[in-house]
């Protein structure tokens, strides 16, 4: 999938600035005595309180610096995410360009659930943008698409529920079985289950011959027990 190029000015001394402020952040990544989650978000929540009051297109801009250059997913899509300035100036153009070069499931998750996911629920980005990934090549950008109708429905991080758009994607990738996208269809109609039970009950019952066995296997299970696999009995 070709992804349009965001239009930066190279020379511009803006520009050269966030570069400047990319290359920091990314000193201060790789500084860090331990790789995990939480002393990466340290950072991140850091510069997103330096960043606050810098126009959202710059955020966009160090946001880009970090992806383009260093690699990073994790902290540009939170420094965009929270920043009002910069998640409200998202546009199809900049999540695929931040999106650009998905290869794995974290990857993948990290774009749907923090930028990809809301921007379509707050509609900035709008369904085509969704059901065109659905049908690309690329197994993760397809994967991105069911992803990102959790953001639809996770009560905890704003979703309202939203069974029509959650089920149309779910329909046009009931028939892809390669694992990955299989496992993000059974997370899509897990996320939706709260809101509407019998719509994902219909679903299966429709698509019982198309859908994979851990499909239907994992979503009767959150159905029946709340549980995506049951706990064993205890031997007694």
């Amino acid at each position: 999938m070709a992804h349009p190029p965001e239009a930066l000015a190279p020379s511009s001394p803006r520009t050269l600035r966030a570069a400047e402020i990319a290359a920091e952040i990314n000193a201060g990544l790789q500084s860090l005595a331990v790789q995990d989650t939480p002393s990466i978000r340290t950072i991140r929540q850091a510069w997103s309180r330096t960043l606050r009051q810098e126009s959202g297109q710059f955020v966009l801009t160090v946001a880009m610096a970090l992806r383009r250059r260093y690699g990073y997913r994790f902290v540009p899509y939170e420094l965009v995410a929270n920043h009002p300035g910069a998640y409200r100036r998202l546009t199809k153009a900049r999540l695929e360009a931040l999106g650009s070069g998905l290869d794995s499931w974290s990857a993948v998750d990290t774009f749907a659930r923090t930028l990809a996911g809301p921007a379509w629920r707050d509609g900035l980005a709008d369904d085509a943008l969704i059901l065109k990934w659905t049908s690309s090549p690329d197994r993760w950008w397809r994967r991105a698409a069911l992803v990102s109708t959790v953001a639809l429905n996770v009560r905890s991080k704003g979703g309202q529920g939203d069974v029509r758009r959650t089920l149309r994607i779910c329909r046009l990738l009931v028939d892809d079985h390669d694992e990955l996208v299989e496992k993000a269809l059974s997370w899509a109609l897990r996320e939706l289950i709260v809101h509407d039970r019998q719509a994902v009950d219909t679903f299966l019952e429709a698509n019982d011959a198309r859908l994979g066995p851990r499909v239907r296997r994992e979503v009767r299970s959150k159905m029946e027990t709340g549980l995506k696999t049951p706990r064993p009995a205890a031997h007694r």
